[in-house]
């Protein structure tokens, strides 16, 4: 197998703290030795746990980036115990461009791992993540939100695994992170995913859901922010006791929890986040987008819970994720 062409402009173990990039060279119309140049920040002091932090996995979720950025800025070498990678922009072409995939290869990073080193931009940015960040770490952050066409509540999440000792370790660190809501969840689409490929490596994985929409708010900034430095507490990183708020355990077992579109048209929610739902409650109707005179089609719930995630944009296409429902468990 081929290198992969990534390379660090600083060193990633040195002493103190360190800002640069990962630099990817990239040939193209108007820079023929050009080079994506993602941002990073090392910093170490001493022997330690390494947590690698990252946002914008897909480039229209701003909670992971703005968290990042402040905690690159703010955090000192002489505060931590360890090592602490954060990338706020790991789709640095997505995130440039304000959408959930590459505007180079048109490829959905979270959907790439484990990449390859001679594969287009999105793969080789995995590959890296892949075989160099990813072994350096014993925990990992990934942050995520909607982005421009889903809206969630703030919810901080652990995977459902094989391993019952990497599960309850990273259930622990989800629980650390203290968001408003902390859940159990198992994907439908697993295959390709960050997610995954950190887990089969063994590794703490934590990953969120804290809002949508295609924008940061004050609340979800707050909450991204609080979170990371929890983390590092939780890792034995930094010093001191994490901030802890109320926070509402939920549940996500199967595939009933989501809820699809039939058909295009205009969206009229009959449910908000939040929402406690019976099986059989509506939750939205779908007007037409073209004609007057004609019924709306109306999705139902397919169980008890809580509304989770919903549908941000006020027109839907047939097979969109129109909404999720939870399950609430005991108070985390």
């Amino acid at each position: 197998m081929p290198a992969n062409p990534i390379s660090p402009t600083i060193p990633l173990d040195a002493e103190g703290k360190q800002h640069g990039f990962l630099r990817l060279p990239h040939s193209r119309n108007d820079s023929a030795w050009g080079s994506v140049m993602i941002p990073i920040t090392v910093l170490r002091n001493g022997d330690g746990p390494t947590v690698l932090f990252t946002g914008a996995n897909h480039g229209d979720e701003y909670e992971g980036p703005i968290a990042l950025q402040a905690l690159a800025h703010e955090l000192r070498p002489e505060e931590i115990t360890g090592r602490v990678i954060l990338v706020p922009y790991m789709n640095l072409p997505a995130f440039r461009a304000g959408t959930r995939v590459s505007p180079i290869d048109g490829v959905n990073l979270n959907r790439a791992f484990p990449g390859a080193p001679d594969g287009s931009v999105t793969r080789k940015i995995a590959h890296y993540f892949n075989h160099v960040l990813v072994p350096m770490a014993d925990l990992v952050l990934d942050y995520h939100s909607g982005g421009k066409t889903l809206d969630f509540l703030p919810f901080a999440c652990a995977h459902y695994l094989d391993d019952p000792h990497q599960q309850a370790a990273c259930v622990a660190a989800v629980e650390a992170f203290n968001a408003p809501y902390t859940l159990m969840l198992r994907e439908i689409d697993a295959v390709g995913m960050y997610d995954t490929a950190v887990e089969a490596q063994g590794k703490v994985f934590v990953t969120t859901e804290l809002g949508g929409g295609g924008t940061a708010t004050a609340r979800s900034a707050r909450i991204a922010r609080r979170g990371a430095r929890n983390l590092l507490i939780h890792a034995g990183i930094l010093a001191g006791e994490p901030a802890r708020g109320p926070s509402v355990r939920l549940d996500m077992p199967g595939d009933d929890c989501f809820h699809f579109a039939d058909c295009d048209g205009l969206v009229e929610p009959l449910a908000d986040l939040g929402d406690s739902l019976a099986a059989g409650a509506p939750l939205a109707r779908i007007w037409p987008a073209d004609r007057t005179g004609v019924p709306a089609r109306e999705c139902r719930a397919n169980r008890d819970g809580i509304l989770a995630a919903r549908h941000f944009p006020g027109l839907v296409q047939t097979g969109d994720c129109l909404a999720v429902i939870a399950t609430v468990a005991e108070p985390a």
